[in-house]
């Protein structure tokens, strides 16, 4: 029914025309949309708590959604507000207004964990949090800190103990993005979405701003982290399926030698390659986020989803560009913006070859 409800309002109200309009916008997004979510759809509060207003769901729900926004190309914060955020507050700080904030669409997130010399190693940070009276000054540079352009509040990990790359030592912050001392250089990303290198210098942050207990949020951070992964791969799921269906119905049109050439059978055996990758990426998905509530297993199964969903973008969509000739990386084809969103989401909180490296040591200490 979730799903259902959340495609028909993406069909109505999201349509390619209305997204390229809006990316093409100096805002970037669509306001509108975001409150309608909230109002209308109530989707985000679908896995906070119900003693907040929430919906009650869990990691299936976000995956449901998340294919669902893959399809149409969300721009909204959706997951670093609702996974990443709405996970940290829920957990750490569940009586935290922020929580009502977040389901009423009044406060979004966006997640300032990795920097520019770290890459994917979220415990390589060098922003210091320094003890001063009751609160924190925050020093340091976040890279490409996604939607930070639309947001209301950064969830900022930062150091307040330990060596540079030592997963101890490491405290997670919300910070307000108009606050004294924060620099945001805002920028588009290569799929038509915003982001920001943001700068601290000597912010200051109350106590209350910190989530958890200093210096021991690096469990946390994993586990949030290994969530929004899974949250990726879903959103890949979304994209992976608009690659295909589009292909198998370009192919369907485009005639040449006097016949649609989906009829040449060495192109058929080509979209059934995108389909069998298509489909194999969604099992992985599913799961990933099966496995997401046990922390013995959460990340080899998430870090082997991303490994698989990985290539399966990248053949799914140099094939898919393929197959449309010069037209399928213009800007007006539907299909090279699908292209763009895909080579992003391959990275996105881990590329293939860090997941796969990942995945081998945790095959050594035998965790799954």
């Amino acid at each position: 029914m979730m799903r259902d409800q959340v495609a028909r309002f993406l069909a109505d109200h999201y349509r390619f025309d209305q997204r390229r309009a809006a990316i093409a916008h100096d805002a970037g997004w669509r306001p509108a949309v975001w409150q309608a979510f909230a109002r209308d759809l109530g989707i985000l509060g679908a896995v906070l708590p119900e003693e907040c207003g929430g919906l009650g769901g869990g990691a299936v729900e976000t995956m449901i959604l998340m294919e669902e926004f893959g399809k149409v190309l969300l721009v909204e914060p959706f997951l670093s507000t609702v996974v990443v955020a709405g996970g940290a507050l829920r957990r750490s700080a569940p009586n935290s207004p922020l929580i009502s904030a977040i389901i009423a669409g009044q406060a979004r997130f966006a997640l300032a964990a990795y920097e520019a010399k770290g890459r994917y190693n979220w415990a390589d940070v060098s922003t210091e949090a320094v003890r001063q009276g009751d609160g924190y000054r925050l020093s340091g540079v976040k890279a490409v800190v996604q939607g930070a352009p639309f947001c209301t509040h950064l969830l900022v990990t930062a150091r307040s103990g330990g060596e540079r790359r030592d997963p101890r030592g490491l405290s997670l912050f919300v910070v307000e993005i108009d606050a004294p001392g924060l620099h945001a250089q805002t920028y588009r990303t290569n799929d038509g979405g915003r982001a920001a290198d943001i700068s601290f210098d000597q912010l200051a942050v109350p106590a209350s701003a910190l989530i958890g207990a200093e210096g021991a949020a690096a469990g946390l951070i994993e586990q949030l982290l290994d969530e929004a992964a899974a949250a990726s791969v879903a959103e890949a799921c979304g994209v992976l399926r608009r690659l295909l269906w589009d292909t198998v119905d370009y192919c369907k049109q485009r005639k040449q030698f006097g016949q649609p050439i989906g009829q040449f059978q060495a192109l058929q055996h080509r979209m059934a390659d995108m389909y069998t990758e298509t489909e194999q990426a969604v099992s992985m998905s599913l799961m990933a986020h099966l496995k997401l509530a046990d922390d013995q297993a959460r990340a080899g199964a998430v870090s082997a989803a991303k490994v698989k969903v990985g290539k399966a973008l990248r053949f799914v969509g140099e094939n898919a560009v393929q197959l449309h000739g010069g037209m399928g990386v213009s800007d007006e084809l539907a299909v090279g913006h699908y292209f763009k969103r895909a080579t992003l989401l391959e990275s996105a909180f881990g590329s293939a070859d860090y997941h796969l490296a990942r995945y081998e040591q945790l095959a050594d200490r035998n965790w799954f």
